[in-house]
């Protein structure tokens, strides 16, 4: 009990830390799990938020930065892998210079496509400052989004401790409910990303 307590105390202590790490690795569920301590008062909700805007233009830029610098290597060794041929490029090129609000779209909400998508924006050497700009665009209601749902939650889940006695089945139900709406989403903006592909 005590070894959970110093657990939970060290998260607490560097929780902003953590979070971000976190949010480079799976922003939407850390954003909604830092709003919902947020709405609790263990952060602040304006932090919570910047650090989810973060968590996510930072590994995008790392993914443009990697199909920038590395574009013959990557197009040489990896691309058969990832399925950018040199003809895929070209086309991919095009898209990102007539429609990139589209493409980046698709490459982001497609959980399948969006590392390799991203390195490849990188690869066709679409703009740093339209790439960022897109990124922006897309990420910050994304990450608002998740953010409102946590925060939600939590502030539910602080108003019915204060009448019923079950706090952890409470917990437990709030959890699973809030995990549920994370996958819908995530099959609502899938399918909506592949729509967006074919036009």
């Amino acid at each position: 009990m005590s070894l959970l307590y110093s657990i939970g105390q060290w998260v607490l202590t560097n929780g902003y830390t953590v979070m971000f790490i976190g949010m480079l690795i799976e922003g939407p569920a850390v954003t909604a799990a830092g709003s919902f301590a947020a709405s609790l008062g263990y952060f602040n909700i304006q932090m919570v938020f910047i650090l989810s805007i973060l968590g996510n233009i930072v590994p995008d830029i790392i993914f443009y930065a990697l199909g920038f610098w590395g574009r013959n290597k990557i197009l040489n060794r990896w691309g058969h892998h990832v399925g950018l041929s040199e003809k895929r490029l070209e086309h991919l090129e095009r898209l990102l210079a007539t429609h990139p609000g589209k493409t980046m779209f698709a490459i982001k909400m497609v959980p399948t496509l969006a590392a390799p998508g991203l390195i490849a924006a990188g690869v066709a050497r679409m703009s740093l400052k339209v790439y960022i700009w897109w990124s922006a665009i897309i990420t910050i209601p994304s990450s608002l989004f998740y953010l409102l749902i946590g925060y939600y939650f939590g502030a539910t889940y602080n108003s019915i401790i204060q009448y019923v006695g079950y706090g952890s089945y409470v917990l437990g139900g709030i959890l699973i409910l809030f995990f549920l709406v994370i996958y819908a989403n995530r099959k609502i903006m899938k399918k909506i990303a592949e729509r967006v592909e074919k036009i």
